[in-house]
């Protein structure tokens, strides 16, 4: 009778084709992609459908929010810019966001959702939460670091984007 010994490292139950560590690299950023696709979804839709929000002024305006942040922020004149149209800065704020969710739920454009991402929590971190003391109280700065992930990595699983690589590999022939 003769006896064989495994010699890999990972338990046998692991085995299953492909090494597990390949797998868990593959999907180690969907997390990521699924809570920053629901949370701008919902920052969007919350900001659409609340009536105070969109409005030049008045408690939990846009308008209000703007000026109250102007002389504290880092680009003052990133603020001036939108106060110049608080309403429609609004709705660009909430519908980018829409985009932004959806995109990176999805994984349509990912990399470029992610960007709109990065761009908009950047530009909320130079403005709305610049003056926060100490700095990682404000969540943007933290918004902005977990999207760069997505912006050079993308969607390479369970996404449309991955859907139309394959597509595109299978017409050229492999490449």
């Amino acid at each position: 009778m003769t006896h064989s010994m495994r010699t890999d490292t990972h338990p046998p139950y692991l085995d299953g084709g492909s090494d597990w560590r390949d797998t868990a690299t593959r999907y180690a950023l969907l997390p990521l992609r699924v809570f920053l696709g629901i949370t701008f979804i919902y920052a969007g839709l919350d900001k659409l459908t609340d009536s105070a929000f969109v409005q030049s002024s008045g408690a939990g305006s846009i308008g209000d929010t703007m000026r109250a942040v102007r002389d504290s922020s880092a680009i003052p004149a990133l603020v001036d810019l939108a106060l110049k149209s608080p309403v429609g800065f609004g709705y660009a704020m909430a519908f980018g966001e829409l985009a932004v969710g959806i995109g990176t739920l999805l994984g349509v454009l990912s990399r470029l959702a992610a960007l709109g991402g990065a761009l908009i929590s950047l530009s909320l971190w130079l403005t709305v939460s610049w003056a926060s003391d100490p700095y990682y109280y404000g969540n943007d700065l933290a918004y902005l670091m977990a999207w760069l992930p997505l912006v050079l990595a993308g969607a390479p699983v369970l996404s449309v984007d991955a859907v139309w690589r394959t597509r595109k590999r299978q017409r050229t022939g492999g490449y």
